[in-house]
């Protein structure tokens, strides 16, 4: 039996939350997914305080969906002095109070690096999915007929994704030369030819690197670039 509970996502005069979680009674006893956009860090406090309540409802289980993990990319410090953000926010979630069944599930897509699961605690559980599958399956079924190839914007995409497709890829390689990105062909630049590429990647902000990219692979022979992109 499934039921749905929304809230009043409110804001006092000055500014700070005004939240409530209408007919809480019917998440007793209930798994309870919760779905958090943390895209937006004024949004991020107010879902948390939403987060920490749940639990103390009696829910069953908490499965947190939070599709997308803003500060994957600073997973890593290269001197000192640097701060893992990523680290700050696992944390921050880890803090969620266990329920029913115990630890909470963290369900993100495409976290920008598999080694951020070890910065949880043990509140929360992250559970590292991929939207991957589902472009491997839309090249089957809508590019079954054309000669494909998929290519990689830099060595460290093609270590996260290459096993989950059949055959060698292509890898572009990536300097910055001050403010500039020049991108070239690595291995398998002899795929490019006369074949449709999609360059696969988890995240794209700019949109820089992609563009050097379809720059590169087209000098390389490719006739037509795409991109699938997770974030």
């Amino acid at each position: 039996v499934s039921t749905q509970s929304t809230g009043l996502w409110g804001k006092f005069e000055d500014g700070f939350p005004n939240l409530m979680i209408e007919d809480v009674e019917s998440i007793r006893s209930r798994h309870c997914v919760l779905l958090l956009d943390f895209l937006h860090q004024e949004k991020i406090f107010e879902q948390l305080s939403v987060l920490y309540a749940v639990p103390r409802y009696y829910v069953r289980s908490l499965t947190i969906l939070l599709p997308y993990f803003p500060t994957g990319t600073m997973e890593r410090i290269d001197e000192e002095g640097q701060i893992a953000t990523a680290m700050t926010l696992a944390r921050l979630l880890s803090a969620t109070p266990i329920s029913t069944y115990g630890p909470s599930r963290v369900v993100i897509y495409d976290i920008h690096a598999l080694q951020e699961r070890f910065y949880f605690g043990d509140n929360a559980v992250p559970i590292l999915s991929s939207a991957i599958p589902l472009f491997v399956s839309k090249l089957k079924t809508s590019h079954a007929n054309e000669s494909v190839a998929v290519a990689f914007p830099d060595e460290g995409a093609w270590k996260r994704f290459h096993k989950q497709f059949n055959g060698p890829c292509i890898i572009c390689t990536k300097v910055r030369d001050g403010d500039k990105r020049i991108v070239t062909v690595g291995d398998g630049i002899e795929l490019c030819k006369d074949r449709h590429v999609f360059i696969v990647d988890d995240l794209v902000k700019t949109g820089g690197t992609l563009i050097e990219c379809n720059r590169a692979l087209r000098k390389a022979g490719a006739t037509h670039v795409s991109a699938f992109v997770t974030h």
